[in-house]
């Protein structure tokens, strides 16, 4: 009987450390995937000043910063963190979002209304398959990341890479840099 009675306690035991074990597992292994690959954040962080542009910049800002007007800076910014979103071909996967700093406005049929400048004296960008899209950013931009790229737009200033890789993944699609784009360490 004594034995029947120790087995029992034993088996609840283990049931119940085994569940909360697992539980609190589960919850470690999501909130380091999270940290590694933080999903997409279906609203834009709208920059209104410089306050909220930095930490629209932020690892812990979305994945597109729009401005609804020129804006300057004068602090270096710094444009960091990977975003992911669901594959097209395939939803349960998670595939790169890249990261957009918007300089222009469009309407409800995507069609540019306005473009707008954003000046600071540097813009460091450390996200993957950034871009700056659509107005002009004035000040030298320095890329420590692969897929960095210009879509109609503008920098008035340099493009620094800080490695060969970063300067050979570089794309314009409609985008023009005013000086030099070369590495600098």
């Amino acid at each position: 009987m004594k034995l029947k009675g120790l087995l029992l306690s034993l088996t609840a035991a283990a049931v119940i450390l085994t569940g909360c074990g697992s539980k609190g597992t589960q919850n470690n292994d999501a909130k380091k995937e999270g940290e590694k690959n933080p999903d997409v954040v279906s609203g834009a962080s709208i920059a209104k000043d410089e306050q909220s542009l930095e930490k629209a910049l932020s690892k812990d800002g979305t994945w597109i910063i729009v401005l609804k007007s020129d804006l300057t800076s004068s602090k270096e910014l710094v444009m960091e963190g990977e975003f992911t979103k669901a594959d097209k071909n395939d939803a349960s996967k998670k595939v790169p979002a890249g990261r957009k700093l918007a300089l222009y406005d469009q309407d409800d049929k995507r069609n540019k209304t306005a473009s707008y400048t954003l000046k600071a004296p540097k813009l460091t960008i450390k996200s993957e398959n950034a871009k700056i899209q659509g107005g002009t950013f004035v000040g030298d931009v320095y890329v420590e990341a692969k897929d960095f790229s210009i879509v109609d737009g503008k920098v008035e200033g340099n493009v620094y890479f800080a490695n060969e890789e970063a300067q050979k993944t570089f794309k314009t699609d409609k985008g023009t840099v005013t000086g030099k784009t070369e590495i600098k360490k």
